[in-house]
């Protein structure tokens, strides 16, 4: 019996810690699967134990990360000795105190809480109820439905901030990554990468417009088309693409329409990539190894834009500042960062003394007790090429400084090859360009407290960036006898008392458009030079002028740009600035969901400009008349037409004085973002000289559109509009224009005529769109009868017999009845 116990025994020493290593295994596995799986009331703490959630490799953490004095949430990678953040929930909220906590709850998924934060927060916004979260070696944090508990109803991976992970895709519809401040502060910063819906895949500075002026880099990956929507996917292997995102069962063709941003064929477990945009504007690809030892090392495997020049990122220096490489040493090897100082041009400091890429503003403030002289800094190989408004001839950098001087608009110009274009502030992306004959002149005003200094214009020299000019302007300002100088510095005296005169006269003399109803600002002709970029854009021609799309820059860091349209008015009545001024204020105390809103004006020597609210969906005539764009269905051409009326109603009863358009038309009829009709031009009509066309004298408006009396010398009146109106109306309600010479029968070449013809035959169906013909209960017949009854009362002959515009609103909302209208006398 010995032998047979002393084996028992020794099969037990091993057996034993086999069973217990098989048991802990099997118990520690449960454990890193339960890790990832989050029930129902599982919480973090920002100060207490737990503060993150892990995932199954460790490799990735979820929940608090100290940062500015207090606690952010987001998703880190486990690398050392720095974490690498990757996801930050509300990442422009401040950051929380110590005693903030993060729920999992049924109801909301997960919801931030605190002492100092009065109501709780919901970081995630699901549209049902939560039963669990997981959090997913990739990187993802999942919410899942109550009903489906498979279903993801949230995740991290569908709103990204500055950084894309391996498994995750970003569709090209309005995703875009926007880097943060710093690597201690992942805010908001100045940077974006967006998927743009032509296929192409772009780096932009923040809040600019999306077009070229403003791109550094792109992937020219538009051949994929833009029809199709598309996404930027990073494959686990570290390959970034781009695709369009056809079904899984057109892989031939999907594949054939892929854009390799960066290959790749390693593969390997303890190999993690992310792409990041960085905090400096670059795209930058890198891998993590988290092999045994590395602890999560960081390389940087791609980067875009491929170029080693920092300054070549636009807007890496503020506004009015201009990029230059650093004398200091280069940044850490790997991080693909040179390093570069943003410096500021003579006569300019910097706006944040502690920021050094803040940008600059000027030194000289505008406010002068003695006299102001202007002039003319030279940086030479330093260009900035936006802003411009004018490219003057010039044949030497003299000659383009002078062109500057004497333009009071000019603040500053790049001179290039014969070149010379003329800026104004903010001036953005400067830069050192070297190898180049160019050169910025940038002009510098200086006050001088006593009035005893001769102005003298002169080109500075400077040490840095910089080379002197020929010194003809300054030996001939030298040589100038005191006489001259005494002339020319009482002439100036002279010249600006009578401008602050001027200008105090028109603020104080009942005329301040800054101030009382009209509720109107006061813009410079600099600062609209500026939002339209000098006037490139031009959205449309009219009688009183061509019309610009600008944006107007934020007043301060936290607001956002805001589109305007610019009309550049022309063919003015001969007024002074008083009675123009005037006239604009009362236009300016108009306000009415159906009038487009007059924001300010610019009335600067013989220059009017008038800044509107910009309509992002253009004019009526382009949905009626244009194949090219949507039709406008039924419903929405009946409540265009009301709209229209009820702006028409409000000029001419609701105003003081009343306001006669004198120029009606879809061109005049302007589209919101919601699809809401606004009437433009209103009031503007007295302000403008006949038009002397060879047929006609003193007619306001546009032929197809004039009342008859227009043409009989009487006296207009409001019903002049309504005239006006009802045409519009017929071609609101038939989709064509008034007259139509091509492809159409003769009976039906006049619009009034035609479908005066149909209603007198009961055939007015025959007047609607093709496909409204054939589409059963589409349109109301009723109400189609009676958008008719009305248009031909409108376009009565005699005044007399036209409904003033009250009554046109009421019979067009059907509280009250429509006779039938006479026969026409035209």
């Amino acid at each position: 019996m010995a032998p047979k116990v002393v084996i028992a025994s020794t099969l037990a020493k091993f057996v034993r810690p086999l069973l217990l290593l098989l048991l802990f295994t099997a118990v520690a596995t449960n454990q890193r699967a339960s890790s990832s799986k989050i029930s129902l009331n599982s919480e973090l703490s920002a100060s207490k134990h737990p503060t993150y959630w892990s995932s199954d490799s460790g490799r990735f953490a979820f929940g608090f990360y100290p940062e500015q004095g207090g606690f952010r949430v987001g998703i880190w990678l486990q690398t050392k000795p720095n974490k690498t953040v990757v996801w930050t929930a509300n990442r422009d909220d401040p950051p929380v105190p110590a005693d903030s906590r993060l729920v999992l709850r049924d109801g909301d998924g997960l919801v931030l809480s605190s002492g100092q934060i009065q109501t709780a927060k919901t970081l995630t916004r699901v549209s049902e109820s939560v039963s669990s979260a997981s959090f997913l070696d990739t990187g993802n944090f999942v919410l899942y439905g109550f009903f489906n508990t498979s279903k993801r109803i949230w995740e991290s991976f569908d709103f990204p901030t500055d950084t894309i992970l391996a498994g995750q895709d970003l569709l090209n519809e309005d995703v875009e990554l926007v880097s943060s401040v710093s690597g201690s502060n992942h805010s908001s910063g100045r940077f974006r990468l967006i998927h743009q819906f032509d296929g192409n895949l772009v780096l932009y500075p923040v809040e600019t417009p999306t077009n070229g002026d403003n791109a550094y880099w792109a992937s020219d990956s538009n051949a994929l088309g833009g029809e199709v929507p598309q996404r930027l996917s990073l494959a686990n292997n570290g390959s970034l693409l781009i695709v369009n995102n056809y079904n899984a069962s057109d892989v031939v063709f999907k594949m054939s329409a892929t854009t390799n941003l960066y290959s790749s064929d390693v593969a390997r477990e303890e190999l993690m990539y992310r792409a990041t945009m960085d905090a400096d504007g670059f795209f930058r690809l890198y891998s993590h190894d988290f092999a045994s030892g590395e602890y999560g090392r960081s390389t940087m495997v791609k980067k875009w834009p491929i170029t080693e020049d920092p300054c070549g990122v636009k807007g890496i220096c503020g506004l009015n500042s201009y990029c230059g490489r650093s004398s200091s040493s280069a940044a850490p090897a790997g991080t693909g960062v040179r390093s570069h100082l943003c410096y500021c041009p003579s006569g300019f400091r910097l706006a944040d003394p502690d920021n050094r890429s803040g940008g600059c503003v000027r030194n000289f403030t505008g406010k002068c007790a003695g006299v102001v002289t202007e002039s003319i800094d030279l940086l030479e190989n330093v260009g900035w090429l936006d802003n411009f408004y004018s490219v003057p001839s010039a044949s030497t950098q003299q000659e383009c400084a002078s062109l500057c001087l004497g333009d009071p608009y000019c603040e500053a110009a790049y001179f290039e090859e014969d070149k010379c274009w003329k800026q104004i502030l903010p001036l953005r992306y400067g830069k050192v360009v070297n190898g180049t004959r160019s050169a910025t002149l940038v002009k510098i005003s200086t006050c001088h407290g006593s009035i005893n200094v001769t102005q003298i214009v002169y080109i500075s020299e400077k040490p840095s960036h910089r080379r002197g000019i020929n010194s003809v302007i300054l030996g001939v300002a030298i040589s100038t006898t005191l006489a001259v100088a005494l002339l020319c510095l009482v002439a100036a005296v002279l010249v600006c008392h009578r401008s602050r005169t001027r200008r105090r006269r028109l603020l104080l003399g009942g005329v301040n458009i800054e101030q009382g109803d009209a509720s109107l600002r006061s813009f410079s002709y600099t600062e609209l030079a500026r939002a339209t970029h000098g006037f490139k854009e031009e959205l449309g021609k009219g009688a009183f002028g061509a019309v610009y799309k600008g944006l107007l820059l934020p007043s301060n860091t936290v607001g956002r740009e805001k589109a305007i349209a610019v009309k550049r008015l022309e063919k003015l009545v001969g007024e002074g600035e008083r009675e123009f001024l005037s006239e604009i204020r009362s236009i300016g105390r108009t306000h009415h969901r159906n009038l487009v809103r007059l924001l300010g004006v610019c009335s600067e020597a013989q220059t009017r400009l008038l800044v509107y609210d910009y309509m992002s969906n253009g004019s009526l005539d382009q949905y009626l008349f244009n194949a090219a764009k949507r039709r406008l269905g039924w419903n929405e051409r009946v409540r265009i037409a009301l709209d229209v009326a009820r702006g028409i109603l409000y000029l001419h009863e609701y105003c003081e004085p009343h306001i006669i358009h004198c120029d009606i038309k879809p061109q005049n009829i302007l589209i919101d973002d919601s699809w809401t009709a606004k009437i433009s031009d209103f009031g503007l009509a007295k302000l403008l000289t006949p038009d002397q066309t060879k047929t006609f004298t003193d007619v306001r408006g546009t032929r197809g559109y004039l009342a008859p009396e227009w043409y009989k010398n009487a006296t207009v009146s409001v019903k002049a509009d309504v005239y006006s109106f009802g045409v519009v109306l017929l071609e609101i309600i038939c989709c064509r224009r008034n007259l139509e010479v091509d492809d159409v029968p003769e009976d039906e070449i006049i619009l009034s005529d035609w479908v005066y013809k149909c209603f007198r035959t009961g055939q007015l169906v025959k007047i609607l769109k093709r496909e409204e013909q054939e589409e059963e209960g589409e349109v109301d017949k009723r109400r189609l009868e009676r958008m008719v009854y009305v248009a031909l009362w409108c376009i009565q002959d005699e005044p007399a017999l036209r409904p003033p515009i009250k009554s046109v609103v009421s019979m067009l909302e059907g509280s009250s009845e429509v006779p039938l209208p006479p026969i026409p006398t035209s």
